[in-house]
């Protein structure tokens, strides 16, 4: 099956979403839960795998649920198909703050390797597979950059980071340092290795982690400023531990976060 032809717009600043033209017989795959709306006409399909695969038989839709559920995303892919006679759009949007960044992967030679989680959507016929990180040491030490998507054909897909996106075009033999949750995607061609960052107390005192990852070129890197484990981490600190909802700096609040105030609001107390 060839690759679709898409048009597409993204909308928005902080939370975008992206929008899909398809001409009758086009079809878009997306991920599990990005669906914003679509036009009368567009159909939905569950499909076994990533869809790209639907008339290779079943070992191909065997092999194409594996390598997701590899990733730890669901078996199954829902395809988005204009069955109208005219133009119909769809909509995928983006889970939390950041950018969503369309790559033409004929532009990179046909693939690009990217966080299991960065995903959004794709013309249908990309694939979607995994990307295993050759050294040991990276299974060992990589957190999120040992299992990574890879994603092939020759068409458009979709992807999201959080916060600020940057682009940095690395040279033969030039390397660059960063937090393994930073790196959003980086195209076949760059070696992605952990480094030992090498004082325990830089680790232990300065809030960063003991390895970092290291991306060395020929090839281009993404990076996003905000990943979601990080994103996710300060709001669970910012969280109160015991539960319920306490005002943020008032001192009424905190009374009330120790019961304090519970008996004489609610009115059971007692008086004499």
């Amino acid at each position: 099956m060839g690759m679709d032809v898409i048009d597409y717009e993204i909308r928005g600043a902080e939370m975008q979403f992206v929008e899909i033209e398809l001409d009758p017989g086009e079809a878009a795959i997306g991920e599990a839960g990005s669906l914003m709306f679509m036009d009368e006409g567009i159909v939905m399909d569950t499909v076994f795998g990533d869809g790209s695969a639907q008339e290779g038989g079943l070992f191909a839709k065997l092999l194409g649920a594996g390598k997701r559920l590899v990733t730890g995303e669901s078996l199954f892919t829902t395809v988005y198909s204009n069955t109208a006679n005219g133009k119909r759009r769809v909509a995928f949007a983006a889970p939390f703050p950041g950018k969503i960044l369309p790559i033409d992967l004929r532009t990179l030679g046909g693939t690009l390797v990217c966080q299991k989680d960065s995903f959004l959507c794709a013309a249908r016929g990309v694939s979607l597979g995994i990307a295993f990180q050759r050294r040991l040491s990276v299974g060992f030490f990589g957190g999120e950059g040992f299992i990574m998507q890879r994603l092939d054909g020759d068409g458009l897909a979709f992807v999201h980071a959080g916060g600020t996106v940057v682009r940095r075009e690395l040279a033969a033999g030039q390397s660059l340092r960063v937090d393994t949750g930073c790196v959003v995607a980086y195209t076949a061609e760059v070696d992605f290795d952990i480094e030992y960052v090498g004082r325990i107390k830089t680790a232990l005192f300065g809030g960063e982690g003991l390895f970092l990852a290291r991306l060395s070129g020929p090839g281009s890197v993404w990076l996003q400023s905000l990943p979601f484990s990080r994103l996710a981490s300060r709001v669970f600190a910012a969280a109160p531990q015991l539960g319920g909802r306490r005002e943020e700096g008032s001192i009424l609040g905190g009374f009330a976060a120790g019961g304090l105030l519970g008996g004489v609001i609610g009115g059971d107390g007692s008086h004499d």
